[in-house]
């Protein structure tokens, strides 16, 4: 996965991660943006300075819009913070789908085995000229058009949506 990553491309991780200890450490000095998730104006103001650093030093932010793993092997509902920080940051959004791991991952134990994952990259979406008010469409959007490569990639034809 870290081969189709740009240059100066960083992740965005929920704040909890930042006390994992070894691992929290070595997400701080790669230069991880940490999220409060619980705190909805510290995300805010995270997300804003994100967006400036975007923008100044030419930074991309990797994000996954689910805002957490689904072991089901469907897709979450996507939270709509990547998609304000592109519309703010005018930057665009590059879809990077990764099939269903849920074949050779042990929830219970935490453990995987032998496997493969598929990952398809699709079209950029241009946010030059969209507001806020575009956000909960082009969060939507964004998501139907993954959900398909998603299903597609991962072999699974079931009408499997969450948000229905």
């Amino acid at each position: 996965m870290m081969e189709i990553l740009p240059g100066r491309c960083v992740p965005i991780a929920k704040k909890e991660l930042m006390y994992a200890g070894t691992a929290g450490l070595a997400c701080w000095l790669a230069g991880v943006i940490f999220i409060n998730r619980k705190k909805t104006d510290d995300a805010i103001s995270v997300m804003c300075e994100a967006a400036q650093t975007m923008i100044q030093d030419d930074v991309r932010v990797w994000v996954f819009p689910e805002g957490t793993r689904n072991h089901d092997g469907s897709m979450l509902p996507f939270k709509r913070g990547a998609f304000h920080l592109a519309v703010q940051a005018q930057v665009p959004i590059i879809p990077v789908v990764m099939s269903s791991y849920r074949e050779f991952f042990c929830k219970k134990e935490k453990k995987f085995t032998t496997g493969k994952c598929a990952v398809r990259i699709l079209p950029k979406i241009d946010t030059v000229g969209l507001t806020s008010d575009d956000v909960p469409e082009l969060t939507e959007s964004v998501r139907r058009s993954m959900l398909a490569v998603f299903q597609e990639i991962s072999g699974d034809t079931r009408e499997k949506d969450l948000t229905q």
